[in-house]
């Protein structure tokens, strides 16, 4: 398993995912913050992205904050 740090900028015009100096990532999505949506569609970007099962990801901390920590297991290459 692995952890690292998210910042989400939600409402955006795009979905990206941007890696950053420090080893976290940006991540863009369209989805608003309300009712969970943007939580759900970065769960499901970021599977697609590391080529994972959407139930093997999990927000570990800041379900409510654009900063969080995101377990997964470590993709495989």
């Amino acid at each position: 398993m692995v952890i690292f740090k998210v910042k989400v900028k939600p409402n955006s015009q795009k979905q990206s995912i941007e890696a950053e100096l420090d080893g976290s990532f940006k991540v863009c999505l369209k989805s608003p913050p309300v009712d969970g949506k943007a939580n759900q569609e970065l769960i499901k970007l970021l599977a697609k992205k590391f080529n994972v099962k959407k139930s093997e990801v999990t927000i570990r901390s800041g379900l409510y904050s654009k900063n969080k920590l995101i377990e997964m297991p470590l993709p495989e290459i």
